[in-house]
C-alpha cells in the first residue's frame, strides 16, 4: 500500500512538472501591433555577439549576429520547452533574451533622483552691483583727439630697371572632387553591378569603409559613393530611410536588399540581377554573391537609383 502512494505520487508530479515545462508562453504577433513590444539592447561581454535563430524552438543558426550594444524593437515573445525566454527580432529571427536589456527599465532607472542627503548643495551666486560713478563716466562725451600733421616726403624714382625675382612659393591647389555619375539610372545601376562583382573576394572588417576591407553598409556605401552618383549613410538602420520600397517580385539590377525588421535591419546587399546579391557577408567569408533563398530571405527592398 505504501508503495503504491508513492509511485502515484511521483506520476502525479512528473504529470505537473511536464504540463509546466510544455505549455509556450502566449505569443503576440507583430501583426496587431502598432508599436513594438518593447525595445531591448544586446548586453554581452565586450567583443561579443549575440547569436541570432531562425525559430525559437529547433531552429537554426543564421550566419550573423547582433552586435554588443545594438538596439531592436521585439515583435513577440515565447518560452521554449526547457524554460528559456526568447525575443523575435526581425522577418523570421530570434534571439535569446539573456543577453539583452530591457530598455526602457534601463531609462527609468537612470532618471530616478537621487536622494536629497546626496545632492551637493548648491551655491549662490552673487550678483556684481555697477557703481554709479562708472556708469556717470561712462556716458561723458569724448572729446575726439586732435588731428596730428602730416609730414610727406618726396619720393625717388628709380631709373634702373628693376629685377623680378620668381616666387619660392608653389601654389596651392584644392584637389578637384571626383566626378559624381549624371548619365541614366540604366547606366549608373550598371555601374553599381560592375564595382560590385569587382569586390567580390575582399575581406571582412566591423567598421570597414574600403577600398580593402568592408562591413555590409561600408560595402553600399563605398560602391554608391564611388559609380551610383548617391551618398548613403554610413549604418543599415539609416540606409533602409532612402529610396523607394519595391516588391521583391519587381527588382532590378542595382536594388538594395535588407535583412532583419524594415525599421531595424541588420544587414544589407546589392541586388545585381538574376536572383543573385553581393554583400559583405562575415569575418570568415568577406565580400561573396550569393543566391538569393527562403531559408535565408530579405524583409524589405529599396530602390535608391531614380
Amino acid at each position: 500500500m505504501k508503495g503504491n502512494f508513492w509511485k502515484m505520487s511521483l506520476a502525479t508530479a512528473l504529470t505537473l512538472t511536464g504540463v509546466v515545462a510544455a505549455v509556450p508562453q502566449k505569443m503576440v504577433h507583430a501583426a496587431i501591433l502598432k508599436e513594438p513590444i518593447k525595445r531591448v539592447q544586446i548586453n554581452c561581454l565586450p567583443g561579443k555577439s549575440a547569436k541570432v535563430w531562425t525559430s525559437y524552438e529547433g531552429g537554426q543558426l543564421i550566419n550573423f549576429q547582433a552586435k554588443n550594444k545594438s538596439k531592436w524593437n521585439v515583435a513577440e515573445t515565447a518560452v521554449d520547452r526547457k524554460g528559456r525566454l526568447w525575443y523575435k527580432i526581425g522577418y523570421d529571427e530570434w534571439i535569446q533574451a539573456r543577453y539583452t536589456e530591457d530598455l526602457e527599465e534601463k531609462e527609468a532607472g537612470s532618471k530616478v533622483d537621487k536622494p536629497a542627503a546626496t545632492r551637493a548643495p548648491k551655491k549662490k551666486v552673487k550678483k556684481a552691483k555697477k557703481k554709479p560713478e562708472i556708469q556717470s563716466q561712462a556716458k561723458q562725451p569724448v572729446k575726439p583727439a586732435a588731428p596730428r600733421p602730416v609730414v610727406t616726403k618726396p619720393v625717388q624714382v628709380s631709373t634702373k630697371p628693376s629685377k623680378t625675382r620668381p616666387s619660392t612659393v608653389p601654389a596651392v591647389t584644392s584637389p578637384s572632387p571626383a566626378p559624381v555619375p549624371t548619365g541614366p539610372s540604366s547606366q549608373r545601376a550598371q555601374a553599381v553591378v560592375n564595382l560590385a562583382k569587382s569586390q567580390v573576394g575582399k575581406g571582412y572588417a566591423w567598421g570597414g569603409n574600403g577600398p580593402d576591407n568592408f562591413d555590409c553598409s561600408g560595402l553600399v556605401q563605398f560602391i554608391y559613393s564611388q559609380v551610383g552618383g548617391v551618398q548613403l549613410p554610413r549604418v543599415t538602420t539609416d540606409q533602409v530611410k532612402v529610396g523607394t520600397t519595391v516588391a521583391m517580385d519587381q527588382l532590378q539590377a542595382g536594388d538594395l536588399l535588407y535583412w532583419g525588421s524594415v525599421d531595424a535591419p541588420y544587414h544589407v546587399g546589392i541586388y545585381i540581377g538574376n536572383n543573385q546579391y553581393v554583400h559583405a557577408a562575415t569575418p570568415d567569408q568577406g565580400v561573396v554573391l550569393q543566391v538569393i533563398s527562403s531559408y535565408f530571405y530579405p524583409c524589405v527592398a529599396k530602390r535608391v537609383i531614380q
